[in-house]
C-alpha cells in the first residue's frame, strides 16, 4: 500500500471526533472489510496501538487494536463493540492519542473490562482484558461516542494540553 493510500488521521479540534458513531449494519459489510486493513495501515504508520473509525472520518462503530511489535503483529478488528463488564478496581495509565499527537496524560479507568463484539466475518466474540489492553479497548470505545482521553482529566490539565497541541500544530503549519 503506497503512502498516497494511507488514511489521514483527524486531529483535534476536528468536529467529527466529537460525533457519535452509528452501529455497523448488514449493508456495511463491504465498507467495513475495506476499511479495516486501511485503518490498521494508518495505525501502524502513525505509529499507534489503536485507531477508531471516527478518527479517520468514518462514523461506524468499529476500531482496530494491536499491542504487538512489528515482527509479532496480532491485529484485532472490533465491530459494534460493547463494554459488558468493568472491574470496580481502577488503574491509572498514561494515555496518548493519534488525534492529539505528542500529548499525554494519566487517565484513571477500570482495571479490567469485558468487551463483546463482532469480527470481520460477523462472528460474535468476547474478550476479557486487563493492563494496557483494557486501557486501549476503553480508549478506542470512547472514540465511538465522541469522547477523547482528555475528557477524563481535569479541565485545567485538558485546557493546557489542548492549548499546547494547537500551538504545536500552528508552528508545524508555518514550517
Amino acid at each position: 500500500m503506497s503512502d498516497a493510500e494511507t488514511l489521514p488521521i483527524l486531529l483535534v479540534p476536528d468536529a467529527r471526533l466529537r460525533q457519535k458513531a452509528r452501529p455497523v449494519g448488514p449493508g456495511d459489510a463491504d465498507a467495513v472489510r475495506a476499511l479495516a486493513p486501511r485503518m490498521l495501515d494508518a495505525m501502524y504508520k502513525a505509529p499507534g496501538i489503536g485507531l477508531a473509525a471516527p478518527q479517520v472520518g468514518s462514523l461506524l462503530r468499529m476500531f482496530v487494536v494491536d499491542l504487538q511489535k512489528e515482527e509479532a503483529r496480532d491485529p484485532m478488528v472490533l465491530v459494534n463493540p460493547e463494554i459488558v463488564a468493568v472491574s470496580e478496581e481502577l488503574a491509572v495509565r498514561e494515555e496518548g492519542c493519534l488525534s492529539l499527537p505528542g500529548q499525554y496524560a494519566d487517565v484513571t479507568r477500570p482495571a479490567r473490562v469485558k468487551v463483546r463484539y463482532q469480527d470481520l466475518t460477523g462472528a460474535r466474540k468476547e474478550i476479557e482484558a486487563d493492563g494496557l489492553l483494557a486501557t486501549c479497548l476503553q480508549h478506542e470505545y470512547d472514540h465511538l461516542d465522541g469522547v477523547l482521553f482528555v475528557d477524563h482529566i481535569s479541565a485545567l490539565k485538558r485546557n493546557m494540553l489542548l492549548r499546547k497541541l494547537a500551538k504545536e500544530l500552528k508552528a508545524k503549519a508555518r514550517a
